[in-house]
């Protein structure tokens, strides 16, 4: 698993190059999959812009292959911990997608009741342990979960995805340094879509080439291209395999993301040239387009999965607008998983003692 210096990157070759790692039952399963996430992240930045979605909104659109692909080397028993670009992963998790567009909006039938919104999706059910929007805060705690599959001596794995900057703070370095000690069951996949907001790889990491990180930690690493679902799912088969042996190991999948940072990011930064080659690598119609040369995919199917999506994208909306928003005495009701003394229940602008009474002397 290793990669050496030099080595090519894996699914790098041209869409009708490489033999078909999956049957052609689920390649359309991966395939209608990204289709769906791309209808959904659309139709939720369009939301966005009509302000029924609240605070940030961070999309995967042009990360879909890396999406589904490693969703679908997962077991249903294994633990996944991301960071705030997560709406995909709940969808290819098995997340109902009324579900996710509800809590986007902030809504009581969204997985995290409404309080959670874009950057925080929970799901004990689905083992999806949240979304984080603190750059890296997710890496220390999916490590810890890592300690305690690995304490109860279970067979299950932890998936902790990231961002590519997130590899440059110091808790990225800890927690790798410490699940190599602890010989822990995690994979942690770096997806590279080249840019921390708007700075590219280059420019921020001595060393861009992110899977290499890993060797400081003697642990074994390779890089992935990004855009082809069928090599993120054969090399995240393999370090899932070596995880769950006992050996944590670093995925890095390189994937543009087509839109920018967030939604109200226009991603000045990006010259023609740069968006015009996120566009001709977009995964979507790439593997749309080796489905077809195999005799898989073919306009009627297409245009049947482009309905199918279409309604489930619509009925999530619908769905989002009609559930109610959270009454604001429930803000503080999943603050702790246990009752705590002396918690604060106080709602901004409100005062810290009750109007009239002494400063010296109980209310």
């Amino acid at each position: 698993m290793p990669s050496p210096a030099g080595a090519p990157t894996r699914g790098g070759a041209p869409a009708t190059g490489p033999d078909p790692v999956l049957d052609d039952e689920p390649a359309l399963r991966l395939y209608r999959q990204m289709v769906l996430i791309r209808r959904f992240e659309e139709r939720a930045a369009r939301a966005y812009t009509e302000a029924k979605v609240g605070g940030y909104c961070h999309l995967n659109l042009g990360e879909e292959a890396t999406v589904v692909a490693l969703m679908a080397a997962l077991d249903r028993t294994d633990y996944l911990f991301t960071n705030y670009r997560e709406h995909g992963y709940a969808i290819a998790r098995g997340i109902d997608p009324g579900r996710v567009m509800a809590e986007l909006y902030g809504r009581t039938d969204g997985v995290s009741r409404g309080w959670g919104g874009s950057m925080h999706l929970f799901d004990v059910e689905s083992r999806l342990m949240g979304g984080y929007g603190i750059v890296g805060g997710q890496i220390p705690l999916a490590t810890g979960a890592a300690l305690a599959i690995d304490y109860r001596d279970d067979d299950q794995v932890v998936m902790c995805l990231m961002g590519d900057g997130a590899t440059n703070i110091g808790a990225f370095h800890e927690s790798l340094n410490l699940a190599a000690l602890w010989n822990l069951p995690i994979v942690y996949v770096v997806v590279n879509n080249g840019r921390g907001m708007g700075t590219s790889v280059e420019q921020a990491s001595a060393e861009p080439e992110l899977f290499r990180r890993a060797s400081s930690y003697r642990m074994p690493s390779s890089r992935v291209d990004g855009n082809d679902p069928e090599a993120v799912y054969e090399a995240a088969i393999e370090a899932i395999g070596t995880a769950r042996s006992g050996q944590p190991c670093l995925l890095e999948t390189v994937s543009g993301r087509l839109k920018g940072h967030s939604v109200v990011d226009p991603a000045k930064y990006r010259d023609r040239a740069e968006t015009e080659a996120l566009m001709a690598a977009d995964p979507v119609a790439a593997f749309a387009a080796r489905l077809r040369e195999r005799g898989v995919l073919g306009d009627a199917l297409s245009a049947e999965i482009d309905s199918e999506v279409t309604t489930v994208v619509e009925a999530a909306a619908a769905f989002a607008e009609a559930s109610p928003l959270p009454d604001v005495a429930t803000l503080f009701d999943h603050t702790y998983a246990t009752p705590v003394r002396n918690d604060s229940r106080r709602l901004p602008g409100q005062p810290l003692f009750p109007i009239g009474a002494s400063m010296g002397a109980p209310a």
